[in-house]
C-alpha cells in the first residue's frame, strides 16, 4: 500500500524526489529556464539541454547554490511542477520530508521548510532530515547504533564530512568544494594545454569518463572552440592531464577529511578504523578520489552503489520504516 508522502533532496545540480505512493524515486537537473521576465520556458532535464545554448532572452539557472536556496521563487516553481508531474496533475495533501545540510543557519534551515509550504503542493506537514543521516541510511548503515561512521558526501558545489553515531551527528564540516570545482579545473587545464575552449557539460563528461577511458588505454575525445582560429574542432585529451588537474581539488577534500578525523573522539575513531569511510554524492566517483582518500588516511573507503541517490534512498527509509521515524523532525514542534 502506498504512503502519501514525498522525500526531497535539493542538490545544487540535481533534484531527487521519492514518491511514497509508488515507492519510487526520480532525478532531474535542478534547473529552470525563464523566457523574458517571468515566463516558464522549461525545467529539469529540458532546461539543462538548453544550458550554455540559450539565446539572451532565455535565462537558464540553478536555484540552489552551495547547498542552500538562492532563488526562492524559481525553486517554488520547480517543486510545484515536479510534484505535479508525479501526481499527474492531481496534487493531493501529503507529508514532505526534506534533507538539509547540517552546517546551515537556522534561517537557511527554515527556508527549506517554508519552500515546501509555499510551493502550492498541499503540504500537510513538513519534516526536516539531516542530510548526513539520510546519506547513511541510503548506504544501508544502521545510523541508530552506537557504531561511529564517517560519511563524506561530495556534491556539485559542496562536500559534507560527517561523523554519525546513535542517530545523530557528532561532528560535521561543510566545505564549498565539489564537482563544479572539478569541472572548472578540467576546463582551465584543457584551455592552457590545448588552446581549446570547452563548455561545462563537456568538462563534466570528461571528469566522469576519465577512469573508463584510462582503463582502455585511450585518450578522451572532445569538441570545443580553438582559441587561435576561433573555429570548432575535435581534439584528443590525455587522461594524465585530467587526473593531474583533478588532484588539486581532491587534496582539498582529503585535507578536510583528515582534519575531521584528527578531531574525532578515540572510541569513534576506533569504529571508523574498523568500518572505513563511506563515500556518497554524485562527484565522489570522479577520477581516483577514493584511492587518494584511502592512501592519505590508511583507511578503507566504501563507495555507495548509487552515490547520487543515497540521500533520497535514506529519506524513503525514514518514510517507510517506523524504526527511523524519529530521525525526522518538524521545525514547528522542534526535534
Amino acid at each position: 500500500m502506498g504512503i502519501n508522502a514525498f522525500g526531497i533532496d535539493l542538490g545544487s545540480s540535481n533534484i531527487k524526489i521519492y514518491n511514497g505512493m509508488n515507492n519510487t524515486y526520480f532525478m532531474e537537473k535542478n534547473m529552470i529556464a525563464i523566457q523574458g521576465r517571468d515566463t516558464l520556458f522549461a525545467y529539469g532535464d529540458s532546461a539543462f539541454d538548453m544550458y550554455e545554448k540559450a539565446p539572451e532572452n532565455i535565462q537558464v539557472s540553478f536555484p540552489v547554490t552551495n547547498g542552500v536556496i538562492a532563488d526562492i521563487q524559481n525553486m517554488n516553481t520547480l517543486i510545484h511542477y515536479f510534484i505535479s508531474d508525479q501526481c499527474k496533475g492531481n496534487i493531493k495533501p501529503a507529508d514532505y520530508y526534506i534533507a538539509v545540510p547540517t552546517d546551515v543557519t537556522e534561517v537557511e534551515r527554515m527556508a527549506f521548510s517554508d519552500l515546501i509550504k509555499e510551493s502550492n503542493v498541499k503540504a500537510r506537514r513538513v519534516y526536516i532530515v539531516e542530510k548526513a543521516i539520510a546519506d547513511g541510511l541510503g548506504m544501508d548503515i544502521d545510523v541508530k547504533t552506537s557504531q561511529g561512521m564517517m560519511v563524506v558526501d561530495v556534491g556539485y558545489e559542496t562536500t559534507e564530512i560527517s561523523l554519525l553515531s546513535l542517530g545523530g551527528i557528532v561532528r560535521s564540516q561543510l566545505i564549498k568544494v565539489g564537482g563544479k570545482n572539478l569541472d572548472e579545473a578540467v576546463k582551465a587545464a584543457v584551455r592552457q594545454e590545448y588552446n581549446l575552449f570547452i563548455g561545462s557539460k563537456t568538462s563534466e563528461k570528461l571528469k566522469i569518463a576519465v577512469r573508463d577511458v584510462e582503463s582502455r588505454n585511450k585518450n578522451a575525445v572532445v569538441y570545443g572552440r580553438d582559441i587561435v582560429s576561433g573555429l570548432p574542432v575535435e581534439k584528443e585529451i590525455a587522461t594524465s592531464l585530467i587526473n593531474e588537474c583533478l588532484s588539486v581539488t581532491f587534496d582539498n577534500i582529503v585535507d578536510n577529511v583528515r582534519q575531521v578525523l584528527e578531531q574525532t573522539p578515540p572510541e569513534l575513531g576506533a569504529d571508523i578504523y574498523r568500518n572505513g569511510i563511506f563515500l556518497a554524492g554524485g562527484a565522489c566517483i570522479a577520477g581516483h578520489l577514493a584511492n587518494r582518500i584511502s592512501d592519505n588516511t590508511g583507511l578503507k573507503v566504501n563507495i555507495s552503489e548509487e552515490p547520487i541517490a543515497c540521500v533520497v534512498k535514506g529519506l524513503s527509509t525514514i518514510i517507510r520504516d517506523d524504526r527511523y521515524a524519529s530521525l525526522a523532525y518538524s521545525l514547528e514542534s522542534g526535534k
